[in-house]
C-alpha cells in the first residue's frame, strides 16, 4: 500500500472524520467542545465546520446558553446525509431496517416469503417495504448488509452452505449487487449478533471473546483481537457439529445428503442436525431434559426461563443443562482461551444470571482456565442491530472519508 504524507489536505481529511465521529457518539457538541475533545484550536474548529457544512454533513441545530457573550451554536450530524439497509434472513421471513446515518432506526419491517425461493426477490422486496415505511429512496441508501445462517466464503463473500436455507447459494451475492446496485454485503448471522455484543452488550470494547448462540440454531462466534475469525473457508462457528459425550456423530453428511445426518425438529419445524453438539442443546433435547425433571412447561425457552425464576425448583434440570452447555463452551475455552463467554439468542438468555453462573464452574471443573461467562445485553433484534451498525461502519467510511476539498 502506497503511504500518504502528512499534506494539509489528509490533515483536515483526517480532523474531519474525527469530528464527525466524536458527534455521531456525542451528540450536538459546540465549536470549543469539539476543539477540546479532538484537540484543535478554535480556529481550525471553526474551518472544519464550515466544510462539513458545506458537504451537507453537519448543521446547526441549536445554542448552548453560556456565560458571557452571545450563545455557542451546537452542531450535529445531519441524519439524513446518508442511509444504510441490514437485513436478518431466516426460514421464516426476512427482516430489514433502514437507518440514518446516526444510527438511528427510522423503519423496520418483515416480509413473509409466501413460498418464493427467489432470495434477491425476497430481499428486494423487504428493502422496498421498509424504504416506503422510512420514506427513503431506496437509491439514498449508501450500504447494505444481510445477516444468513450457514456458512460464508470469507473469500468471494457468497453463501456456500446455509442448513435450513437452500435457495442460499453460490451466485446470491451477485444477483442482490446486481438489483439494489448498491455495495452489498452477506454475513453469517452469529458473526452479526458478536458485531452487536462488542457494540452495544456485555462484550462492549472487548478485543477478545466467544459468543454461543442457542436459538433456532447452535451457532458460535469468536472475535480476536477486535475482528472476528472466520475461519479459511468460513466454518468456524459451525459448532452444532462439534462431537460431545452423550450425542451420536454428526459426520458432517448433513451438507451433502439431506437424508443423512438429519431430523426435523420438533419445537421449530425445519431440518435439524441428528447428532453433534446440536443435538445435546438443541431446543427439543432442552424441553425434553427439563420434562424430566419435572419442568413441564411447553417450551424450552419457557422451561428454562422457570428453572431460572424458581432454583428450588429448577436447579437440578439447570445443572444438567450447564453440563451439557459447557462441553461446547469448554472445547472452545480450551483452543481460545477468550476470557469472556457471551450466551445468546433467546434460549441462551432464559436461564440468565442462574445458568450463566453453573456454567462457568462447570467450565471451571474441566478446562485449565476459567473464562467469565455472561448472559447478552443487546436489546431487540441481534442480528437486525449487528447488521445495521455494520453497514454503518461502511457507510460512514465512504461519506465521512471523502477528500476535503483543497
Amino acid at each position: 500500500m502506497a503511504r500518504r504524507p502528512g499534506t494539509p489536505r489528509l490533515l483536515r481529511e483526517l480532523n474531519d472524520r474525527a469530528a464527525l465521529d466524536l458527534l455521531v457518539e456525542q451528540g450536538a457538541l459546540t465549536r470549543a467542545q469539539i476543539g477540546e475533545h479532538t484537540g484543535l484550536s478554535k480556529v481550525t474548529a471553526s474551518q472544519l465546520l464550515s466544510r462539513l457544512e458545506e458537504r451537507g454533513l453537519v448543521a446547526v441545530v441549536g445554542e448552548q446558553a453560556g456565560g458571557r457573550g452571545p450563545n455557542a451554536a451546537l452542531y450535529a450530524v445531519v441524519p439524513s446525509s446518508a442511509y444504510v439497509a441490514g437485513l436478518e434472513v431466516g426460514p421464516d421471513g426476512v427482516t430489514a431496517g433502514v437507518a440514518d446515518i446516526t444510527g438511528r432506526m427510522v423503519a423496520q419491517v418483515t416480509v413473509d416469503p409466501n413460498g418464493a425461493d427467489d432470495p434477491v426477490e425476497t430481499v428486494h422486496s423487504a428493502v422496498v417495504k421498509a424504504c416506503r415505511s422510512a420514506k427513503v429512496a431506496v437509491g439514498r441508501l449508501k450500504a447494505f448488509v444481510i445477516g444468513t445462517p450457514g456458512v460464508v466464503d470469507p473469500r468471494t463473500g457468497d453463501v456456500q452452505f446455509a442448513f435450513d436455507l437452500p435457495s442460499w447459494h453460490e451466485g446470491v451475492l451477485d444477483g442482490l449487487r446486481t438489483d439494489l446496485r448498491r455495495p452489498v454485503t452477506i454475513e453469517n448471522d452469529v458473526n452479526l449478533v458478536a458485531i452487536a455484543e462488542r457494540a452495544y452488550g456485555v462484550a462492549r470494547d472487548a478485543d477478545d471473546f466467544a459468543l454461543m448462540w442457542f436459538d433456532r440454531g447452535i451457532g458460535l462466534s469468536v472475535m480476536l483481537g477486535g475482528r472476528l475469525h472466520r475461519g479459511r473457508s468460513g466454518g468456524a462457528g459451525e459448532i452444532g457439529y462439534l462431537p460431545v459425550p452423550g450425542a451420536p456423530l454428526p459426520l458432517g453428511a448433513a451438507r451433502r445428503r439431506k437424508d443423512e445426518g438429519v431430523t426435523e425438529s420438533q419445537a421449530w419445524g425445519i431440518p435439524a442436525l441428528a447428532g453433534g453438539y446440536g443435538s445435546l442443546v438443541g431446543a427439543d433435547a432442552v424441553r425434553d431434559l427439563a420434562h424430566e425433571h419435572g419442568i413441564t412447561e411447553p417450551t424450552a425457552v419457557e422451561c428454562v426461563r422457570a428453572a431460572a425464576a424458581d432454583e428450588d425448583r429448577g436447579g437440578a434440570f439447570l445443572d444438567e443443562l450447564a453440563v451439557r452447555i459447557s462441553y461446547g463452551v469448554t472445547s472452545v475455552n480450551i483452543v481460545l482461551d477468550p476470557g469472556l463467554v457471551v450466551l445468546s439468542g433467546h434460549l441462551g438468555q432464559a436461564g440468565g444470571a442462574p445458568l450463566a453462573a453453573r456454567i462457568e464452574r462447570a467450565v471451571g471443573r474441566l478446562s485449565p482456565t476459567r473464562p467469565r461467562v455472561a448472559v447478552s445485553e443487546v436489546e431487540g433484534d441481534p442480528v437486525l442491530r449487528g447488521a445495521v451498525h455494520a453497514a454503518l461502519e461502511q457507510a460512514r467510511d465512504d461519506v465521512f472519508s471523502a477528500p476535503a476539498k483543497d
